[in-house]
């Protein structure tokens, strides 16, 4: 890439929007993430017996193993969320600084 093309695309008003948008929403769910998963792992270490308690009489399986499981999925749904936003709203922006640069 040329450094006139890559010049106009630093220069582009929806690259400064694309860049924000971009890192405010990965911080947002990298914090999300974190938080729950330290939120775990505290209750690992200061309180364990709360995670030994079984689901329901007569079960053998403990309340820990679901959670971790959800957690587990709820990383995964926040990964497709930035995936599904990345491919519309991030792409979309990419496409139009492209044009742009291209003039």
């Amino acid at each position: 890439m040329s450094s006139s093309i890559t010049d106009a695309v630093r220069a582009d008003p929806k690259f400064a929007e694309l860049k924000s948008k971009r890192a405010r929403f990965a911080w947002t769910l990298a914090a999300i993430v974190l938080g729950v998963y330290y939120g775990f792992m505290m209750i690992v270490a200061f309180a364990p017996k709360s995670l030994t308690a079984k689901i329901g009489e007569g079960w053998t399986l403990s309340i820990g193993y679901p959670i971790v499981a959800v957690i587990i999925v709820g990383a995964w749904l926040l990964t497709g969320l930035y995936i599904r936003r990345a491919n519309g709203e991030f792409e979309s922006l990419t496409n139009q600084i492209v044009k742009g640069a291209k003039k």
